[in-house]
């Protein structure tokens, strides 16, 4: 079976989703940053989703660019998401005192 690049980079956007979703669906949860748990599935997650960006490259099915711009993208989402949670915890804590 032949793999196109854009088929190869359509799989690589739809595993970096399922991992935004993961951590969008615990938004609203304070385990995003209580839950060492959760961390620890993230970072397992973006080592995996690295992991197959690598390979994908290795393979010449994603340029090099391209492998880093979908890392880059997918890390600065999570990190926007991260800011978002904390900075709600912290108005929650200050509405409360």
């Amino acid at each position: 079976m032949d793999f196109s690049p854009e088929f190869a980079l359509e799989l690589l956007v739809q595993d970096a989703d399922r991992i935004k979703k993961l951590i969008k669906n615990q938004k609203n949860s304070q385990c995003i940053s209580q839950c060492k748990a959760f961390e620890e599935v993230v970072d397992t997650q973006m080592y995996g989703f690295s992991r197959q960006v690598a390979y994908a490259v290795r393979l010449g099915l994603v340029t090099n660019e391209m492998g880093h711009q979908l890392l880059s993208e997918l890390e600065r989402e999570l990190n926007r998401l991260y800011t978002e949670v904390y900075e709600d915890q912290k108005n929650d804590v200050s509405k409360e005192a």
